[in-house]
């Protein structure tokens, strides 16, 4: 059954910048279920009622705000928005400009989510890979260093340039590292995307996850380097979103799937010891703020709970854990 994300309802976004308990909330997160568009697992979900000490983002009033594009390539379209809702008319990108011929444009926030597997989050399409795909939601996919795509040929996204291609919607790769302030377990994630995007998750994720955030969590984004031995690995995502154009990791985990053959390998479940707290708020974060290109300008409410338990993401993998 089909329920719209987000309806039109005129509410008014307030930026968080402590994160605490009080007002209203979309909740504490909860286990959720079910397969991503691209049949991938999936996780995220959430239950409603108060915010708790910034478990998940403030359902209080959101309005979409702008998000400036550090680079805009495609169409000369210069800014996002965070909370938006996406959508309008895809377009043909016209002669001469990178990757013509292509579309771009179109993906709504009901659209976003991915797998674990690369080349999810595309709507519509199945399969793991980039290679040749159009950009429903503007944004290019990452990119992975040249020895994960020698193993796996479908990590392969040169044609997008490496990293630091400055020519990407939104401006170069970036990451963001989070880290949980609850040292048993010792937790922490990266989010990789383009400059712009980063810089936005930062001030949400600041602002809705910090009760859970460790003082070291970063304050501003840092250059994506695929050839750095620290950099995140394909092999510790945990989330695709918004067609592989962002990504979130999780130190210390490896899944299997992502190097196998068989591009329908059953995922490595998530551990069981680590902060699932801050992982569903970064989640649900990461889905409800992530900036978009908006096709109208779409005012809307926060998802009720049964609508966010339809974007049922990664957690699935470890709902026997927990």
């Amino acid at each position: 059954m089909y329920i719209p994300l987000f309806s039109t309802t005129r509410k008014r976004h307030e930026r968080r910048g402590g994160g605490g308990g009080g007002g209203e909330g979309v909740g504490e997160g909860v286990v959720g279920g079910g397969e991503g568009e691209d049949g991938g697992e999936s996780s995220g979900g959430s239950s409603g009622g108060k915010s708790s000490g910034g478990s998940g983002p403030s359902t209080g009033e959101i309005e979409p705000y702008p998000v400036p594009l550090k680079s805009s390539s495609v169409s000369g379209k210069s800014s996002a928005s965070a909370y938006g809702y996406g959508g309008g008319k895809s377009i043909t990108i016209p002669s001469g400009q990178l990757f013509e011929g292509r579309s771009a444009g179109g993906g709504t926030r009901n659209q976003i989510f991915g797998s674990k597997s690369y080349g999810s989050g595309y709507p519509g399409i199945t399969g793991r890979g980039v290679a040749g795909r159009g950009f429903p939601f503007w944004f290019w996919p990452i990119v992975w260093g040249s020895t994960a795509a020698e193993t796996a040929p479908y990590l392969n996204g040169s044609e997008y340039g490496d990293s630091f291609n400055t020519s990407r919607f939104g401006g170069p790769l970036m990451e963001a590292t989070f880290i949980s302030n609850n040292s048993t377990p010792n937790t922490a994630f990266h989010v990789l995307s383009d400059n712009s995007t980063i810089t936005s998750l930062i001030d949400t994720v600041s602002g809705h996850c910090s009760s859970h955030l460790s003082s070291s969590s970063s304050k501003t984004p840092f250059p994506f380097n695929t050839s750095s031995p620290s950099a995140p690995q394909p092999g510790q995502v945990v989330q695709y979103y918004r067609a592989s154009s962002v990504a979130l990791t999780l130190d210390g985990y490896n899944n299997s799937a992502t190097f196998s053959s068989n591009q329908n390998a059953t995922d490595t479940p998530l551990p069981s010891n680590i902060d699932m707290t801050l992982l569903n708020c970064l989640n649900q974060t990461i889905a409800l703020s992530m900036p978009l290109v908006d096709g109208s300008p779409v005012l809307f409410a926060v998802p009720s709970v049964p609508t966010l338990m339809l974007l049922s993401l990664v957690i699935s993998s470890i709902s026997s854990f927990i």
